[in-house]
């Protein structure tokens, strides 16, 4: 599971107007996860083309991405490379609870219990290489740039933002902030009006900041001591401490001034060890395996145009979108990409 830093992170809703010419980096993964679960139909089956391939995913990241671009926001999606071996534990328990989800869903559905059906489906959302594929074919298509992390993803965009190649991080993932995120957008594809599962009551959902200076100076700590309280808590990398929570774990790391101050407060105060060595954790943290990246690389990835004609292939022959719509957005997406290109030009005239 993510660090759940909600209760102690400084969140600040923003209207998506006010990243227009942010260049960010998305956390692809968390996206492509996010569009697998919402968009399905009321029964939880996702949306698939005549070959029975999924495309929730297509529709997610095209219009969600015209939309951002329309707003002035410059975004690059990074996807995951080869996850870290403390991840392993995560993962394997990640496809035990999906198939769980998965066969509670198919029962749900058979016996017309339809609001249960969709929480278990949405619950029971994978994505595997075919979806990634056809996630970055479309991507290319629309001229909207990607890259793939060595390992993970969301390290990968952090980094990239902490060294100033982009503004921000996009994710709903708080782990991003203790990989240095200076800046964290959250539901940057998920903001709107939204159902509450299992119940018939909707909510907004709005485009929330997190600014690092801003929550540690809040909390009255270091970077150093928000991972120990991630290490605490729980992360994709190790088990936490039971019955610690947030403000408690807070409280500890005011106390101690090394891991093995922690461990021994743990250990003498509480009866508590970590499953794993923490050093570890701190150190894929502190140091994780990333792709290092200035603004001119950046730069130098926003200068394809969409093909309009072969992205409308590929949504509406391909795929089986409707046509008249994918066409009414991609001329959008056409005219926003040439008025980008001609403001780069006169920049330099």
């Amino acid at each position: 599971m993510a660090v759940d830093l909600s209760k102690l992170a400084l969140r600040n809703k923003i209207e998506i107007r006010e990243l227009n010419g942010k260049r960010i980096a998305i956390d692809a993964y968390n996206v492509l996860y996010q569009f697998i679960s919402i968009i399905r139909q009321p029964d939880g089956t996702p949306l698939h083309d005549s070959h029975g391939e999924v495309t929730s995913h297509l529709s997610g990241i095209f219009y969600r991405t015209i939309e951002m671009m329309e707003n002035g926001i410059e975004p690059i999606y990074v996807f995951d490379g080869i996850p870290s071996k403390l991840k392993e534990r995560t993962i394997s328990a990640r496809i035990k609870r999906r198939e769980e989800a998965y066969q509670e869903w198919q029962r749900a559905k058979s016996e017309g219990r339809i609001e249960e059906a969709r929480s278990y489906a949405e619950q029971s959302a994978r994505v595997d290489k075919r979806i990634v594929g056809s996630a970055k074919e479309l991507l290319d298509l629309m001229g909207v740039p990607h890259i793939t992390a060595p390992s993970e993803g969301e390290a990968q965009a952090s980094v990239m933002c902490r060294d100033g190649a982009v503004h921000a991080a996009a994710s709903q993932d708080y782990d991003t902030l203790l990989f240095g995120a200076s800046t964290v957008i959250r539901n940057l594809t998920l903001s709107g009006r939204r159902k509450l599962p299992k119940k018939n009551v909707y909510v907004d959902v709005s485009t929330e900041m997190v600014v690092l200076k801003e929550t540690l100076d809040n909390l009255g700590i270091d970077l150093k001591r928000l991972i120990w309280i991630g290490l605490m808590l729980g992360s994709d990398f190790n088990a936490g401490i039971k019955g610690i929570g947030p403000k408690t774990s807070l409280k500890i790391v005011r106390e101690v001034g090394s891991i093995g101050e922690l461990e021994q407060h743990l250990k003498k105060r509480y009866g508590a060890e970590f499953e794993s060595d923490p050093r570890e954790v701190e150190e894929l943290f502190t140091n994780p395996e990333v792709k290092r990246m200035e603004q001119k690389d950046v730069e130098s990835m926003f200068t394809a145009a969409p093909n309009v004609g072969d992205l409308i292939k590929f949504m509406c022959e391909k795929h089986d979108f409707g046509k008249e719509r994918i066409a009414k957005f991609a001329e959008r997406l056409e005219k926003r990409s040439s008025s980008k290109r001609q403001k780069g030009i006169d920049s330099w005239m």
